[in-house]
């Protein structure tokens, strides 16, 4: 009779916290395929005087801990993404009025992107980290504005735009990672699901 051996397969599953497709995307693109994807439930907004660094981990970790807590047995990774301009959080815009301010904003000047990730391992281990990319902005005409914001793309974007889709064109410098600036560091991500036993093919 031999002695009952743990479950190794559900051990190793990977739970993705995030509702959003570009992080998906993401990590298909590396080979990573989530077992599931399940959205935290939880509230956004800032508190009292919170600068982006603090507000883009808290998010991250809040995330990761609220998908966890019901799948204790297996890796859950969450993630936040927020554009800052000094210390003000440019989040997804509500109409394309704010979108258009954004833009406003942001032509001809540098702003960061701030990626919070959280990664909890099945035996609760819990690692995060903030990965910071400064993307700059051409100065905008106002055609190229009204143009961008009639492709709607801006819709549920960090700071109201994709660097992935029809505002590359905007972009005259970037420094740091691309994919966080679209939702996710992969070299991050990577090294902290590598560095902590899974396994990656």
């Amino acid at each position: 009779m031999t002695s009952k051996q743990p479950n190794i397969q559900h051990a190793k599953q990977l739970i993705l916290g995030s509702a959003s497709p570009r992080r998906k995307e993401l990590l298909a693109e590396q080979n990573i395929i989530p077992d599931a994807i399940i959205p935290a439930d939880i509230d956004e907004t800032p508190l009292k005087n919170e600068l982006p660094r603090p507000y883009v981990k808290r998010m991250a970790i809040e995330k990761a801990r609220a998908v966890a807590s019901d799948h204790a047995e297996s890796f859950v990774l969450a993630a936040d993404t927020v554009v800052v301009m000094g210390r003000r959080i440019l989040q997804k815009p509500e109409d394309s009025k704010q979108a258009y301010d954004f833009l406003t904003l942001m032509s001809g000047r540098r702003h960061k992107v701030m990626g919070g990730i959280c990664l909890i391992t099945p035996t609760g281990k819990e690692i995060s980290r903030i990965c910071e990319t400064v993307v700059q902005f051409k100065s905008l005409t106002e055609d190229e504005k009204q143009f961008y914001i009639a492709s709607k793309e801006w819709e549920g974007k960090a700071g109201g735009y994709a660097i992935q889709g029809l505002a590359s064109r905007f972009v005259s410098f970037i420094s740091g990672s691309h994919s966080n600036v679209i939702g996710l560091s992969l070299y991050d991500t990577i090294n902290m699901l590598q560095g902590n036993g899974f396994a990656i093919s």
